[in-house]
């Protein structure tokens, strides 16, 4: 009878199994090096989109949609005390709209992004708001709050599994109450999670970890 070959190799093939690894290692750094490639960088966090949803206590014909356009760009805002900047720092836009059903009249809110930070499949950002449509809510030079849960690509015949939420009344914590409003404007990439299933459209999330702090 054969003897049977063994599962693990001997000392001298492992040795020689990872002399083999490090040439070729070595031979890959080499020529990436020759051919002059810098080295590849992650994208940055992005969330992109527009989408209707819906409330989960209001039941009315109104329309409701956000559209984000987010791009982090870590360490390019300064502010006192870090002239360095933010690891969360991003630019972009987000708009708004709201049609009243009752006055069939749309109202519409644009804002500046100013941070966002994402983990796979969600982001939390915040937006200062710098326009609002006539009639619409006092938010000029307000800070709000934005979440965002990509779930993916819809399947037909699916309800979606996006979702979206925001830091305004109206939303969760005051929709049944009839108490006046409670709205302050929030710190930097803060947001309640998102809530508002999303109905039509949808949003698109690119995840990317927070860089380092500069060591300059």
């Amino acid at each position: 009878m054969r003897p049977a070959r063994s599962l693990f190799p001997t000392r001298k093939a492992a040795s020689t199994a990872v002399a083999i690894a490090l040439v070729v290692s070595a031979t890959g750094v080499i020529g990436a090096a020759a051919s002059g490639r810098p080295p590849e960088t992650p994208l940055p966090a992005r969330v992109t989109g527009a989408a209707e949803f819906r409330l989960p206590y209001l039941k009315d014909a109104d329309i409701r949609s956000i559209a984000f356009d987010a791009h982090g760009v870590p360490y390019s805002r300064p502010v006192p005390g870090v002239p360095s900047g933010l690891p969360t720092d991003a630019y972009g836009t987000v708009r708004v709209s709201h049609y009243s059903a009752e006055r069939d009249t749309t109202y519409t809110a644009t804002g500046t992004v100013d941070c966002l930070v994402t983990a796979p499949g969600s982001a939390t950002l915040t937006a200062v708001i710098t326009e609002v449509s006539a009639g619409g809510p006092d938010w000029v030079g307000q800070r709000l709050g934005f979440s965002v849960q990509d779930g993916g690509e819809d399947k037909p015949g699916k309800v979606s599994r996006d979702r979206v939420g925001f830091s305004w009344d109206g939303g969760v914590n005051w929709a049944t109450t009839g108490a006046d409003a409670h709205m302050d404007s929030v710190n930097s990439c803060m947001a309640p999670a998102p809530f508002a299933i999303v109905t039509t459209g949808g949003y698109r999330v690119r995840h990317a970890d927070l860089p380092l702090w500069p060591t300059d």
